[in-house]
């Protein structure tokens, strides 16, 4: 018997708050059954008001941005899956990434994303954009088929914002004979 991955540990947990939606049903029986996949799975953690606007529908684009280079910055791809995790508590929902840009910041990409993402980010509050102006580098992704789902515990020790729980791997592993 295949030990399971992280990532499929999580998926297994989660799959009786996604029955009876074809979609995430659908994606985690087929993530669940392949030895690899060419999606992602990751966890962003989230804090209030964001967490609750993107369970809403209301923000369609996570946003982050950072001094470094970090994930998600250029590690989160179209297809991939977000697990949505309240600061300092469970994982309360799941989303796929639609569309996904990465920035290396300058005056003119700031006054881009103002421009084309400020609404989709819920980022209308100019203490939004103040507390990110050091920021050298931004990912932006369009998320869809959001789902709330029953409150999953899970042990985070670290202060990341962001953690890819398991790569896309678009090739099989080859095995020592």
């Amino acid at each position: 018997m295949t030990e399971l991955s992280p990532g499929q540990s999580l998926v297994r947990g989660l799959l009786p708050s996604v029955q009876g939606d074809a979609f995430w049903e659908s994606y985690f029986e087929y993530f669940m059954t392949q030895e690899c996949s060419p999606y992602a799975l990751h966890l962003a953690i989230m804090v209030e008001p964001y967490l609750q606007f993107v369970l809403d529908g209301k923000k369609t684009v996570e946003s982050r941005f950072s001094v470094h280079r970090c994930p998600p910055y250029k590690k989160a791809q179209k297809g991939d899956v977000i697990f949505l995790k309240q600061s300092g508590g469970p994982i309360v929902g799941i989303c796929q990434i639609a569309d996904a840009w990465f920035y290396q910041l300058d005056p003119v990409s700031w006054i881009t994303i103002k421009k084309d993402f400020a609404a989709a980010i819920c980022a209308q509050d100019p203490e939004f954009w103040t507390a990110r102006e050091s920021a050298s580098f931004a990912t932006l992704l369009r998320i869809k088929h959001v789902k709330p789902i029953e409150p999953i515990p899970y042990a985070k020790r670290d202060r990341r914002g962001w953690v890819v729980l398991q790569h896309a791997q678009l090739q099989l592993r080859l095995e020592k004979i």
